[in-house]
């Protein structure tokens, strides 16, 4: 079986890679801006990122079956009227990811994002999107996606877009999760953990100082899904943080090992790079085993693509 290619761009430290990646499929190019994620990025598949791929030409970039990228999220402009959808996307980085599919025109698509940039704008931001991507020649659809409910203890909503080009017909669905049989934080904790402990200083003067059921802590006890793990972490944030009555002070930052679960990376993968980096690189990657599931739907209809290509040709020939 031929292996499909694929390239993986504004990669971080691969989690998209992770979960597509198998023994039928290659990676033929990454990109990734940040140092330090190019660092836990070559740990890991011993190949260093290309940088900024707004000044890397598509005829660079070598050809590929499937482009895979979490783009970051910003503002487009307006669509003028004479304007098409792909000149509204200039100035972002989203027009990185148009300019090279115009120019390849893979077979396929993954796209992720935050879940907040279907409402930007109005929804103007998500229009220009799916028009953008409907005029290089795909057939686009996007659908929200739970961490939560495909088997990680962290509740992690993210848009995925797929889509594949329109001469290929194919009728792409979404794996769909199971809200009612959630794994428990309390799963994926670890006990008497050393060296992330938050200050009984700033527990009182900070964390706690309010009555208000904030910030959110978990123990061996608790049986929910955490709040969803953010890029800031390392900032000890009272609203949005998750932390565990654990450790010297009573209360400490999730370990590293904690934050692989939450997101699905094996306990294996190295992390190179200081603690704030990791919180860094951990909130800004994607929940592993969600891509895995669109990945292996995605190869199952590339590959009943192809056969039905050849066997219309033969067919035609015959």
């Amino acid at each position: 079986m031929e292996k499909l290619k694929f390239i993986d761009l504004f990669a971080g430290i691969g989690g998209i890679r992770l979960g597509f990646e198998d023994e039928n499929t290659e990676c033929v190019f990454s990109s990734e801006w940040d140092k330090f994620a190019q660092k836990t990025y070559e740990e890991n598949f011993g190949e260093k990122p290309a940088g900024d791929i707004t000044k890397i030409e598509a005829k660079d970039i070598p050809q590929h079956d499937i482009l895979m990228a979490g783009f970051p999220c910003q503002p487009f402009s307006k669509i003028g009227k004479r304007e098409g959808f792909k000149n509204a996307t200039q100035g972002t980085l989203f027009f990185d990811v148009i300019r090279i599919l115009d120019y390849h025109k893979p077979k396929a698509f993954l796209l992720e994002n935050v879940s907040g940039i279907l409402t930007i704008d109005n929804g103007k931001t998500i229009q220009t999107i799916m028009g953008a991507l409907d005029e290089a020649g795909y057939n686009a659809s996007y659908q929200v996606l739970n961490a939560a409910d495909f088997g990680l203890p962290q509740n992690r909503r993210r848009v995925y877009f797929v889509g594949f080009l329109k001469e290929l017909e194919v009728n792409f669905k979404y794996p769909v999760g199971d809200p009612y049989n959630r794994v428990p934080i309390s799963s994926v904790l670890e006990s008497n953990m050393d060296g992330y402990e938050i200050s009984e200083h700033l527990q009182k003067s900070y964390l706690f100082k309010k009555d208000d059921g904030k910030p959110q802590i978990v123990d061996k006890n608790s049986d929910i899904q955490v709040n969803t793990l953010v890029a800031t972490y390392h900032k000890i944030q009272r609203i949005t943080g998750t932390f565990v009555r654990d450790g010297k002070t009573g209360l400490r930052l999730l370990s590293e090992n904690e934050c692989k679960a939450l997101q699905g990376f094996p306990k294996d993968f190295k992390i190179p790079v200081s603690r704030t980096q990791m919180y860094r690189q951990f909130g800004n990657s994607v929940a592993v085993p969600v891509v895995k599931l669109i990945a292996d739907e995605m190869k199952q209809n590339l590959r009943g693509a192809q056969n039905y290509s050849w066997s219309k040709q033969l067919t035609l020939h015959l």
